[in-house]
């Protein structure tokens, strides 16, 4: 069941987009989290899929949020990611911290920050190899399938290699 404040995330970034005249397209589906299994129902291919991870980088005096968005066919490398945020160790958030933060639930989370603690950072392999991305949009039944360059352009994340090789 989708909280009320991420159907909220669902309608801002929808309004976001239109704002910033994206080409991009919603689409319904059943409600599913995995990777996997949304990208055949939205039609798309694995790599397309833009996952995002909520972290927690500490360490070195540094101590922050990053919302960390890479390729849903890569694995995250948190020890690349915590070097590359001059942290010292980066680990998963917790559920309550990711609605905190989100708005959402694991699996429905855009990459997307709305949040004034939460950085957003992006894998630069996402954006070279497929010129549209697709995500759950702020709930786990909705997903975007949005034009790559739109994408950077709108959300403006920093890039950062972090995928594990």
């Amino acid at each position: 069941m989708t909280s009320l404040w991420g159907s909220d995330i669902h309608q801002r970034l929808v309004d976001l987009l239109e704002q910033h005249q994206a080409r991009y397209r919603v689409i319904e589906h059943e409600p599913v989290g995995k990777c996997e299994a949304v990208s055949a129902l939205r039609g798309t291919a694995l790599g397309q899929g833009a996952k995002a991870l909520l972290c927690k980088i500490k360490g070195n005096g540094v101590k922050r949020h990053v919302l960390a968005v890479l390729s849903a066919d890569r694995q995250a490398s948190l020890t690349a990611l915590a070097a590359a945020m001059q942290g010292s160790k980066a680990s998963l958030a917790s559920p309550a911290e990711v609605e905190a933060l989100t708005g959402c639930v694991f699996g429905a989370i855009p990459p997307f920050s709305f949040h004034p603690a939460l950085s957003l950072v992006a894998d630069p392999l996402l954006f070279e190899r497929f010129d549209e991305i697709a995500f759950n949009a702020g709930r786990l039944d909705r997903s975007i399938i949005l034009h790559t360059a739109d994408y950077v352009r709108i959300a403006g994340p920093e890039q950062v290699s972090f995928h594990a090789d």
